[in-house]
């Protein structure tokens, strides 16, 4: 729970529990969160189905550098800063994002404002799906994705990168529920 809760590194993690008397290799950490990451997610996603807010999503997309190619991290977040979805892609277009609404809307309905950046592929997915009336371009309103960006960069850094972009996937689809569990900006 550390290394998902915390931006540890894997060692870290194995000399917490070096501390408290349990001596296992840094490898048996990682093999633990392979394996019970998603099942932990699965059940706090469960656990917190119905819990979301439709009234406002803030939607944005940021690079990730993956053995020397460029990725993007599409997330979306709902105004009280809950993760709705995570999707990473190889590029930033209309398709991509027609992807990722359709993705939200067919889980969490449709939302009642969506803020984006000015990125046009936005404007082309909406306008294509019927809800361009609910985009809002205005600015300094999204900025409250744009920090939501900045956990997951400290995390990029402990982590030394990402290998590949299935391990950023699955990451981020494990690490954006235990977020949620531990989000303490709801009132």
């Amino acid at each position: 729970m550390y290394y998902v809760r915390y931006p540890l590194s894997l060692r870290q993690g194995e000399d917490i529990l070096h501390e408290r008397g349990i001596d296992i290799c840094y490898e048996t950490i990682r093999f633990w969160w392979n394996r019970f990451g998603p099942k932990f997610a699965k059940d706090i996603r469960k656990n917190r189905a119905g819990f979301h807010s439709n009234w406002c999503w803030h939607i944005d997309e940021v690079f990730v550098k993956i053995n020397g190619q460029i990725f993007y991290l599409w997330c979306a977040i709902d105004h009280e800063g809950e993760v709705l979805e995570c999707y990473v892609s190889k590029c930033r277009d209309k398709h991509t994002a027609l992807k990722v609404l359709r993705k939200l809307m067919k889980r969490y309905g449709k939302s009642h404002l969506i803020i984006t950046d000015k990125l046009r592929s936005y404007s082309a997915a909406l306008r294509i799906l019927g809800a361009l009336e609910l985009h809002d371009t205005a600015q300094y309103l999204n900025n409250q994705i744009e920090n939501s960006h900045l956990l997951f960069r400290r995390r990029e850094r402990a982590m030394q990168r990402f290998r590949s972009h299935k391990t950023l996937q699955k990451f981020t689809s494990i690490h954006s529920q235990y977020y949620n569990h531990f989000n303490h900006q709801r009132h």
